[in-house]
């Protein structure tokens, strides 16, 4: 038997870079390395490359940018693709090490626009980050956009916590919502949940 395919990859779109170059090398605060998550989230989905959600990979000790990702699964075609999963592996390539926390590295800390879904809470749990900063955690993600974020357990934070990462959220809570609904809202929407589960069109959004 030979397999047809024996390889599978990602790129981060060429706007990322033209995004990045008036961005400074270190982002002292997580409100900065917030916002330029939201940024990348926002101008992803306008883009056309991904749904509306980014990550940035720091050193948590100086603030210092090791990678960033955006959602990719429109333009992979893969539906593993998501935000933290490319933020954390390409950190995890240029550090030629699959444990970002393996002994004598600095702590690194991941912002995300959102609380990880079910895929991409495992995703965080065994990459080796000290710290996970979110916008915001509940339904409205779902509510506003239609996306599926999977069945994720109640003490997500205490067992993240049990393992050492660090859990902050509700950092500029306000602008994800604003691009969750901004996505919601558009004529041409696409959400890519599997097993046929998706749409194109959007429905009503209903936070509660």
């Amino acid at each position: 038997m030979q397999l047809a395919t024996t390889h599978f990859g990602a790129r981060l779109p060429g706007w990322v870079a033209a995004e990045l170059a008036a961005v400074e090398p270190s982002l002292p605060d997580v409100e900065a390395r917030m916002s330029l998550a939201h940024r990348l989230a926002r101008r992803n989905h306008l883009e056309g490359t991904g749904g509306p959600f980014a990550a940035v990979v720091t050193d948590a000790a100086t603030g210092a940018v090791l990678s960033v990702g955006v959602n990719l699964v429109l333009a992979s075609g893969l539906s593993g693709m998501h935000a933290e999963v490319v933020a954390l592996c390409l950190a995890q390539a240029g550090a030629a090490t699959w444990d970002l926390g393996a002994a004598g590295r600095p702590p690194v800390e991941l912002a995300v626009n959102w609380r990880p879904c079910a895929m991409c809470y495992g995703a965080v749990l065994w990459s080796g980050v000290a710290r996970l900063v979110i916008a915001g955690e509940g339904d409205e993600v779902e509510h506003l956009t239609g996306f599926d974020e999977g069945p994720m357990r109640p003490d997500w934070k205490e067992q993240l916590a049990a393992r050492g990462v660090e859990v902050r959220t509700d950092v500029l809570r306000a602008e994800a919502l604003a691009t969750f609904r901004e996505y919601g809202e558009r004529p041409d929407v696409i959400v890519y949940n599997g097993g046929g589960r998706g749409r194109s069109t959007p429905a009503a959004p209903q936070v509660r």
